[in-house]
């Protein structure tokens, strides 16, 4: 039970006892620096209840707390905030918990069941650094659901037709003379990745020449014949045509196998996947019913819609003229084909950037008009585009920041830093490469994760690896740190806390740990890994604090130390955990 767990039973008890009325909730806060108190209660909104003066009714509480319940030492009140002092006893009660809690953090497993969307990319370009947010949020996100008691599925759903698959197809057969991964050596996204960039250049080359013959560009764009045998491809493809279908399905297995060894660099993996090529026809009979059902009506051409204007929004289509689908016949079908798919499901999550944010407003109303209850529970975890120094990324034309090559890099990046710090002295070689793999990692998923998912990030891979500061790295080494004390250690008797007094900065790191439960539900509530970052960063910075100014081997007594060490394992033991949420792993040497 969390404090203000502890302390909402006390003083609704406190108020239904002084005052003869019942409270629903209570505000509580972290008590500010320059007071006394471990936590401070809000009085304000109990004036909705109680008649008076917000110190005098904060007063009155306050006494009550520190006569009849043995664990408030003592309070003040400033203007209408009450600040309670909790007695050392009940740190030390919470402490012990820690210690016999390795799973501090996870809470207990609810009926709850969430699917979580991500990654969903192109099988015709490698991942890059826009995907990898994508991929680092829906991942992270997934985890914290899990610790907040949910059972969660991952799944993405592989958008592997359209014109923009068929152009990379195109290119490669007229200009690729047969090459393959195994043939040059290059792994399968990136050569498919190859040719759609050569697409492009073969395209504007043409639509160049037909301006020169006088095209206004607006037809050349049209009328560039390598556009027309693509949009050729794309109708032997939906024909079923063998020799299309066959060169489809073969550069897709490329990009397959190429996404799955990015997947397992990141460290991310999946329980379902869905291909668009399965599912862009699903949805056309749900169509068919809600017309019968009057949610969608016809227009003259035969096109179906769905009228929103009442609800602010405005009319959408959900059938084409001709019968075909739309992206929101296909996304509304297979909604409902993996709840079908996973019966106990009761809400969804997708990991799609914000250019987005309207097409999923209208997908969730137009399945809540369906009728299905789980539309209740359908979240748009919307996040901004990263933005690199030099501007923005163009897949087209080839200027994207490749997933693997950032990784590449950030390892380099992590590797020469650790040198200079010339702490592996007895490492292998191998062992120091996975060093530098662990921290080159934890440094690009903390840059990206720290910040709320809704804002922008400007990427600056050096600034991310940085040993010190708001960084993986710098919570990492923190760890490390730790470790390294545990090693030293001489007894793991760490409970006895029998005759010690608290340090304030020994009650802070306990005060903050306290909080941790909460703050995961909260960031599961706000589908948020920002606020797991920040609030590991956060303990880290009390933990040095406590470390730079309170001697831990130096202690005045055996008993001392080991309750020192102690507070040390809890605060590795959190930060492992709050790591984990976050997809980081946590060294044991740096």
């Amino acid at each position: 039970m969390s404090l203000e767990q502890m302390l909402t039973t006390h003083v609704k008890t406190a108020i239904n006892s002084l005052y003869g009325v019942t409270v629903d909730a209570l505000e509580f806060q972290d008590t500010r620096k320059e007071f006394n108190g471990d936590i401070t209660i809000v009085v304000f909104p109990l004036l909705r209840h109680i008649k008076g003066n917000p110190v005098v009714i904060g007063e009155a509480i306050g006494e009550y707390l520190v006569d009849n319940v043995s664990e408030v030492t003592d309070f003040n009140v400033i203007k209408g905030f009450l600040n309670i002092s909790m007695t050392d006893s009940y740190h030390f009660s919470f402490y012990n918990q820690l210690l016999a809690n390795p799973n501090f953090g996870n809470h207990i497993p609810s009926s709850d069941s969430t699917i979580v969307e991500f990654a969903s990319p192109n099988t015709n370009k490698p991942l890059h650094l826009g995907h990898i947010r994508n991929v680092l949020l829906g991942y992270s996100v997934a985890n914290i659901l899990k610790a907040a008691g949910h059972t969660v599925y991952k799944t993405q759903i592989i958008n592997d037709r359209g014109i923009h698959i068929c152009k990379s197809m195109l290119a490669w057969e007229k200009f690729g003379a047969g090459e393959t991964p195994e043939s040059t050596k290059i792994k399968g996204d990136h050569l498919v990745g190859k040719y759609y960039v050569a697409f492009d250049k073969a395209y504007k080359e043409q639509i160049a020449q037909l301006e020169a013959q006088g095209v206004p560009n607006a037809k050349a764009k049209e009328q560039a014949p390598i556009l027309l045998e693509a949009q050729e491809m794309l109708r032997k493809w939906e024909a079923g045509d063998a020799h299309t279908v066959a060169l489809w399905e073969k550069m897709n297995s490329w990009v397959y196998d190429g996404f799955e060894v990015s997947y397992n660099s990141i460290g991310v993996d999946f329980d379902s996947y869905y291909y668009e090529s399965n599912t862009y026809l699903l949805g056309k009979d749900v169509i068919e019913q809600g017309k019968k059902d009057g949610i969608f009506f016809s227009k003259e051409d035969g096109s179906v819609w769905c009228d929103l204007t009442e609800d602010g929004l405005d009319e959408k289509l959900v059938l084409r003229s001709d019968g075909t689908s739309v992206y929101m016949t296909q996304d509304l079908g297979t909604a409902i084909q993996r709840i079908k798919d996973q019966p106990d499901a009761n809400g969804m999550i997708y990991t799609v950037g914000n250019e987005q944010d309207y097409h999923f407003k209208v997908l969730f109303l137009i399945l809540k008009k369906l009728g299905y209850s789980w539309a209740d529970n359908l979240y748009h975890l919307s996040y901004g585009m990263v933005d690199l120094p030099s501007g923005k990324m163009k897949s087209r034309e080839g200027t994207v920041v490749d997933a693997d090559d950032l990784i590449k890099q950030m390892t380099q990046t992590a590797k020469e830093i650790s040198q200079d710090l010339g702490k592996l002295d007895g490492y292998t070689d191998e062992q120091k490469f996975s060093l530098y793999n662990i921290i080159g990692l934890g440094a690009l998923k903390y840059y990206i994760l720290k910040v709320d998912p809704k804002k922008r990030i400007l990427f600056d891979p050096k600034a991310s690896v940085d040993f010190q500061g708001n960084t993986g790295p710098f919570i990492q080494y923190t760890y490390a740190r730790i470790q390294a004390i545990l090693r030293k250690a001489e007894s793991q008797n760490f409970s006895n806390t029998d005759g010690i007094t608290l340090l304030d900065k020994e009650k802070n790191i306990l005060k903050h740990l306290q909080t941790y439960p909460n703050i995961v539900l909260l960031a599961a509530q706000q589908h948020s890994p920002a606020l797991i970052a920040n609030y590991t960063y956060d303990l880290v910075r009390l933990y040095n604090s406590f470390f730079q100014n309170i001697s831990i081997f130096g202690a005045e007594s055996e008993q001392l130390t080991n309750f020192r060490v102690g507070i040390s394992k809890v605060v590795a033991q959190t930060i492992a955990h709050g790591c984990g949420l976050l997809g980081m792993q946590v060294p044991e040497r740096m």
